[in-house]
This record gives C-alpha cells, sequence and structure tokens, in this order.
C-alpha cells in the first residue's frame, strides 16, 4: 500500500514538473523574443551612466583636422559634447529624425560639392525642425528672408520655402560654398554663416588671425563650430555617447509623390479633401504651406508632397525592422 501511494506520488510530481517545464518555456517565447523590447531595456540598463564624454585622438572636420592639442580648444569641444550628451531627450529626438532626413539632405550636399559633414550645422541650427528664431530666421537651416531671397527661396502669401528641405538644402549649399571662396576655410565659411562674412572678417584682421581656432569672436559664434563637430561626433558614434536605439526606434522616411500647382489655392482645406489626404498629413508634408490660402498671382510652379499609398503606416514603414537585432552604431 506504501510502495503503491509513492509511487502515485511520483507520477504526480513528473507530471507536475513537466508541465512546469512547459509553462516556462511557453512564458519565455513569450516574453523574450529574439531583440525582444526587455532585451534591449536590459542592454540600456548594463550601459546607462554618467561618464567624461571620449574625445577621440583626432578629429576632422570638412577634411581638415582640428588641433585638439590646444588646450582652448579640447575645452571648447568638451564643453559641447557634454552639454549635448547630458541633454537627453533633445538629442535623442535629434538621432531619431536624423534617420529620416539625413538621406534627403546627404545626397544633396554630394551634388553641390560640399562636405558631408555640413549636414551637422542644420542639426546645430534647427534640431532638424522646423523652428523660428527670435530673430526671425526660418526652417531647418534657419533663413532669415532677405537672405532668403537672394539665393533664390520663393516666399509667397501662403508659401515660403525655406520650410523646403531641398530647397534651403541647396540654398544653404550655395551660401556656404560662396563664404569659403572667400575664407579658404569650411569652418570660417560657418562661423560666416552664423554671425555674417562682414563681422567674421573684421574680426579676423582686427586679430591679426587666419583660422577660426585662434579666433576671439561672439559667445555664439564662439560656440558655434564646436557644436557642430560635438553634433557629429555623438551622431557618427551614438553609442561611445550612451545612446542605445534600434533602427526601429527611428523616425522612418515618408515615401511620397508630388503634384505641380501653378495657380492660386483659394482653400487648403478643400484642397485636401479634393487631392484624397487629411489636411494635417498635407501641412506636414509641406511645410512650406504657412495658412490656408497660397496666393500665387505670378503662376509660379509649386512642389506639392503626398503620401504615397501606406506611406504613413509605420507597420509598413518598419517592416523589414521587427525583427533585427542590431541596435545602431
Amino acid at each position: 500500500m506504501k510502495k503503491s501511494w509513492i509511487k502515485e506520488l511520483s507520477i504526480v510530481a513528473i507530471v507536475l514538473s513537466s508541465i512546469a517545464i512547459i509553462m516556462g518555456i511557453f512564458v519565455m517565447a513569450r516574453t523574450a523574443p529574439a531583440n525582444s523590447d526587455s532585451e534591449y531595456m536590459d542592454i540600456v540598463k548594463q550601459h546607462y551612466q554618467n561618464f567624461a564624454p571620449p574625445i577621440p585622438q583626432k578629429v576632422e572636420f570638412c577634411g581638415k583636422e582640428i588641433p585638439l592639442d590646444n588646450v582652448f580648444v579640447r575645452e571648447a569641444l568638451d564643453r559641447e559634447l557634454t552639454s549635448i550628451m547630458y541633454n537627453h531627450s533633445t538629442t535623442f529626438l535629434i538621432l531619431k529624425r536624423a534617420q529620416r532626413y539625413f538621406p534627403i539632405i546627404e545626397p544633396l550636399l554630394k551634388s553641390q560639392s560640399v562636405p558631408d559633414d555640413i549636414k551637422y550645422l542644420a542639426v546645430a541650427e534647427s534640431g532638424l525642425t522646423n523652428v523660428v528664431s527670435p530673430a526671425k530666421a526660418e526652417g531647418f537651416w534657419q533663413f532669415l528672408l532677405p537672405t532668403a531671397k537672394e539665393y533664390g527661396l520663393d516666399t509667397l502669401d501662403g508659401w515660403d520655402e525655406r520650410y523646403d528641405l531641398e530647397k534651403s538644402t541647396i540654398a544653404a549649399c550655395k551660401y556656404l560654398k560662396q563664404k569659403k571662396e572667400v575664407f579658404n576655410d569650411w569652418a570660417l565659411a560657418c562661423a560666416a554663416y552664423n554671425s555674417g562674412e562682414r563681422s567674421v572678417k573684421t574680426r579676423l584682421n582686427d586679430q591679426g588671425c587666419n583660422n577660426y581656432w585662434d579666433l576671439y569672436t561672439y559667445t555664439e559664434t564662439a560656440r558655434y563650430v564646436y557644436r557642430i563637430i560635438a553634433y557629429k561626433l555623438i551622431m557618427e558614434n551614438p553609442q561611445q555617447y550612451g545612446y542605445y536605439f534600434r533602427q526601429k526606434d527611428t523616425y522612418q522616411p515618408i515615401p511620397t509623390k508630388e503634384i505641380i500647382v501653378d495657380t492660386t489655392i483659394n482653400d487648403l482645406y478643400a484642397f485636401a479633401q479634393q487631392v484624397g489626404v487629411k489636411y494635417n498629413h498635407l501641412r506636414f508634408l509641406n511645410p512650406s504651406i504657412r495658412g490656408n490660402k497660397i496666393y500665387n498671382k505670378n503662376n509660379k510652379k509649386l512642389r506639392i508632397y503626398l503620401p504615397q499609398k501606406n506611406g504613413l503606416s509605420w507597420d509598413y514603414l518598419t517592416r523589414d525592422m521587427q525583427n533585427e537585432q542590431m541596435i545602431i552604431e
């Protein structure tokens, strides 16, 4: 009798153990698939810590090495690296936006024979958003209205091409190339982008100086190029500066198609319905639109972007990324 009872208990124990093992496997399969959010957070927790921003032994900007052995240069770069590195929410959003907007900016810089590093100037200017400064500079590249017109950007009642990323990028390239011809140096060209050609020229002449790194100037301009370089270092090597994310965590490029409009649009609400898009999508994809009407008396050809099929579906845009195991380096 006793042996029978022990035998039955053993069988029950084996069955329960088997069930526990199966349930454990089931739970693990549900809670920890490859590249799951829990695994991602584990990696983040392992690396999340406060540390001094690393400065490489050699740093180049637009193909030229900067003089890091100069204590003022090194500390100025360290200041901007520290400031950006620990401004977590802003920097993380910039890293996310870059995946959407750099694929537009990069080929335009190349087509204009402008160094790829100049894309980080747009980051320093606007954080890759269509902001308006207190001085009324607007768009990704922060053009003032007179400069925008000088470099070929159209502004109409209800339409402002400072907000057209492609056209404003080309205008910025033209401006910077012109300043590069004046100063024979991309860093000084960037300084002139910030404070103006005359200001930079005057200070160089007054100080008998011929480079940005030895120039004493306004605080904003003195920090400006270092800030651009700091963004370059962090965005090219985000993990080294404590930023861990996957491709699917970023903002993806939105596939669009375009139509040309060469007449006045009196009612953009009605126009959105006519072309089959929601009004807020029309405004997001066309930040050049600055009101509910575009007054186009000279019949200029205006480029309007519309989303392609599934172009606003997050599942569609990240369809090839759901099982990725790589964190962006």
